[in-house]
């Protein structure tokens, strides 16, 4: 059965820009973005390296200010809220998976996955409980007494998925997720993500410069001369 998680309204930015001052000149990375994303729905984004693909995603999520434009997660525009409001709006909201793991070396596989619960408020046994189940969900059952050095990158990738979902947010923004792992585990990791889309109803967003992997999102976004173009 599909279970489906707390549901967003649509993830929607306006006239998005940001610009860079690099050796004294300004550089314009994104030039006025529009972009709407639905609840639910699996998109990817592509572009040439170093285009700015990671900085629109980290601005979509509000980590990073854009230099104008608004970003709206249902009703409430990020930037137009105090640093507070928008830090609870995204942590309750937004699960963020990056190339590199960023995982607590000290703390094993299923305490990766508790803290940031604990974090929110979430009693211990119900924290517990979501993060073996979610472990479970991305094949990690076996291994979630493991710190990270104990793990491949692909088991590692995996646990930092599964913290990403275990506040349960309604959106996944991912940069490059897979960017650091062999064919074979890239592979495994992009359909688990593709999956969850699916299963939990969870809206997908990922950054990928693998057009192979682009082309499985059920939408295709491309960043050219920092502009958003459709491409499928």
């Amino acid at each position: 059965m599909r279970r489906t998680w707390p549901a967003v309204a649509s993830l929607r930015a306006e006239n998005l820009c940001k610009t860079f001052d690099r050796d004294g000149a300004s550089v314009s990375v994104l030039a006025g973005v529009d972009v709407a994303i639905e609840a639910g729905e699996c998109v990817s984004i592509v572009g040439v390296s170093g285009v700015g693909k990671s900085t629109l995603l980290h601005c979509l999520g509000g980590l990073e200010r854009p230099t104008t434009g608004q970003v709206w997660i249902g009703d409430d525009e990020l930037f137009g809220l105090s640093d507070g409001r928008r830090a609870a709006i995204r942590n309750r909201e937004i699960g963020f998976v990056f190339q590199f793991h960023h995982l607590l070396s000290d703390f094993t596989a299923v305490e990766n996955v508790v803290l940031p619960q604990l974090l929110r408020g979430t009693g211990r046994p119900e924290a517990e409980a979501r993060a073996q189940e979610l472990l479970q969900r991305v094949g990690l059952g076996p291994r979630v007494e493991h710190r990270p050095g104990e793990l491949s990158g692909g088991e590692q990738q995996r646990v930092a998925i599964a913290r990403a979902l275990a506040c349960r947010p309604g959106i996944l923004l991912s940069d490059e997720p897979t960017g650091n792992l062999d064919e074979d585990t890239a592979m495994a990791v992009h359909d688990l993500l593709l999956t969850l889309n699916a299963e939990l109803g969870t809206t997908l967003v990922y950054v990928t410069h693998n057009t192979e992997f682009a082309a499985t999102a059920r939408r295709r976004l491309r960043l050219h001369h920092g502009l958003i173009e459709e491409i499928g």
